[in-house]
């Protein structure tokens, strides 16, 4: 018996529903030359997984709400202006793209986390090569997985108070974010991440925040690669989190009484290779960390190079180069667990008889007049007097207060090769 007719007829209507699913989405006109002038209205009547243009010109709707998986498509960078009564748009369903618009007029508050773009329990979701405005959150996303904000330029408002400005992009309790190509200025801090996860922040520029370029806390399994961190109040702050990277990044003109390019605060499992530091407070402080690897990393013209603070242990640096620091190394104890090798130093004055690239006598980073600075912090106001050389050739010729741990047993002549330029 031929079955096959039979069996046409039963596969027939799947392969009509199949092909009919995604050409049954529709694309949206709204705008001057559209059928509708009103963005709510038009989201109000697509469908799932329609697509909506939005021709320029300005939408001032208030708060519009995204409540299902659409694409918004700016057509000529059209204005959506929240007119200060909230969100701008607020994002509840998966699989949303917002790209191409001007978002501004968000509501400043003490109390809620009012946003350009705010996003909750919304997996998927796509942020690209959008321009916000003064907002005062510019992006929140809040329990969300998988998704990706890219090519946006994000500008605060540098003329407010402090209390006035939020974060650019915001980040919490979310998993598997994409952070990239973004630029973010003027706000409190450029990227915050909390509780996130499996996450990369890569080719991002956070310039003149007035806190942190990028700061994030309890957030474990996270690589930053290739960003830019520069006149912030404060470069990086990485605190109470396991198993990062940092590779590639440039952390310049951070500076302040209490500024840094990078904080590390009580983490462990962590990689710092090949970033630039340079023209900071403090490049790199080390409070707490445990399990630190620095390598192939570049410290120029910094007040501080490294601040290693005594609570930390197995941290490692090898092939970093440091020229023209005010003090390469701090410390407000004697951190005896860590480990110098190899790094390039250009106070190194031994010698390298057997021509082998590495000096024949051990270095000691840390001096006397930065310990005596590290009790006395007015100090630093003879840090380029006569009485600093003294001491620090007295204590080179006869080494008997600074730490014995902490030296670079093979220091090398000339600056690694591969590392990075100022």
């Amino acid at each position: 018996m031929n079955r096959l007719p039979a069996l046409r007829s039963l596969v027939a209507p799947l392969l009509v529903l199949w092909a009919t699913g995604p050409l049954s989405a529709r694309t949206w006109t709204v705008g001057a030359d559209g059928p509708s002038k009103k963005l709510g209205v038009a989201i109000a009547s697509a469908s799932a997984h329609d697509t909506i243009r939005v021709l320029e010109g300005t939408y001032a709707e208030g708060n519009i709400t995204v409540d299902k998986p659409i694409t918004l498509l700016g057509i000529g960078k059209p204005l959506i202006d929240g007119g200060g009564k909230g969100d701008v748009l607020m994002i509840t369903a998966p699989d949303v793209t917002v790209q191409g618009f001007r978002i501004t007029g968000t509501r400043i508050s003490s109390l809620n986390d009012f946003a350009g773009i705010q996003v909750v329990k919304a997996d998927r979701v796509h942020i690209a090569d959008n321009e916000f405005v003064n907002c005062f959150f510019a992006m929140h996303f809040s329990e969300c997985r998988d998704m990706l904000v890219e090519r946006n330029n994000i500008h605060g408002d540098p003329t407010l108070a402090d209390n006035d400005r939020a974060n650019g992009i915001h980040l919490w309790h979310c998993t598997r974010a994409m952070i990239q190509g973004n630029t973010i200025t003027d706000h409190r801090d450029g990227i915050y991440f909390e509780f996130v996860t499996d996450s990369h922040i890569e080719h991002n520029t956070s310039l003149r925040n007035i806190r942190y370029g990028l700061h994030f806390m309890f957030s474990h399994r996270d690589k930053y690669t290739d960003n830019l961190f520069m006149h912030n109040g404060a470069g990086v702050a990485v605190m109470y989190s396991k198993n990062v990277d940092m590779h590639r990044n440039r952390f310049i003109s951070n500076r302040g009484a209490s500024a840094y390019g990078l904080l590390l605060k009580e983490i462990n499992d962590v990689t710092i290779d090949s970033n630039l530091f340079v023209d900071n407070t403090t490049a790199l402080l080390v409070d707490g960390c445990n399990r630190m690897e620095a390598k192939g990393n570049m410290f120029g013209s910094n007040g501080w190079a490294i601040r290693l603070f005594s609570n930390a242990t197995a941290c490692t640096f090898t092939r970093n180069t440091f020229t023209g620091n005010t003090f390469d190394l701090a410390t407000n104890g004697n951190p005896e667990y860590n480990k110098f090798s190899g790094n390039y130093w250009d106070r190194y004055k031994g010698y390298d008889l057997n021509r082998d690239g590495t000096g024949d006598v051990p270095f000691r980073p840390l001096s006397l007049f930065a310990m005596v600075n590290e009790r006395m912090p007015y100090a630093v106001v003879l840090s380029r007097s006569l009485l600093t050389g003294l001491l620090d050739q007295a204590e080179r010729l006869i080494p008997s207060m600074t730490p014995e741990g902490l030296e670079d047993d093979k220091p090398l002549m000339k600056p690694p090769h591969g590392t990075r330029k100022l």
